[in-house]
């Protein structure tokens, strides 16, 4: 029989080295590098809907751990590394959402995809894109979904 451990437990054994916070913040920091290199701490709270100190704490944890260049009151650039993380962090969400309208939830659609990315892996997240890939390309599964 397989071992039996909690949320924290499974984080814990599999030495989790970037908390959901975390991964928001460099998602949300790449997103918005995309239309402006210019990212401030404001537009980060603003598109988190956290307080600006919050932000800032967050930032120069980032900053500490190499995902991010920040100088106080200045620009906030994600490095080499933070981009990398923030591409694929992305494509994640994406692929989460995506699935997630496929089999048809749609009045909480932004909160189970917030609340499932955090607690995937990437096997798991690949069969969801390959099944998702699938279903898009399946009209008889369209077909069918749209009907009910």
């Amino acid at each position: 029989m397989d071992e039996y451990y909690t949320l924290r437990g499974y984080k814990i054994k599999n030495e989790e080295v970037l908390s959901s916070s975390m991964e928001d913040y460099i998602e949300m920091i790449y997103r918005i590098s995309f239309g402006s290199d210019e990212v401030r701490v404001n537009d980060l709270s603003v598109a988190l809907n956290v307080q600006p100190p919050s932000t800032t704490k967050m930032i120069k944890r980032l900053s500490s751990e190499g995902y991010v260049y920040y100088e106080k009151y200045g620009l906030i650039k994600l490095t080499d590394k933070g981009n990398d993380i923030g591409a694929y962090l992305l494509k994640r969400h994406k692929t989460i959402y995506e699935f997630l309208k496929i089999i048809g939830i749609e009045n909480d659609l932004l909160e189970q995809t917030e609340k499932l990315e955090h607690a995937i892996n990437e096997n798991t997240l690949l069969r969801i894109k390959e099944l998702t890939d699938f279903l898009n390309n399946c009209s008889e599964y369209e077909k069918n979904i749209t009907e009910t």
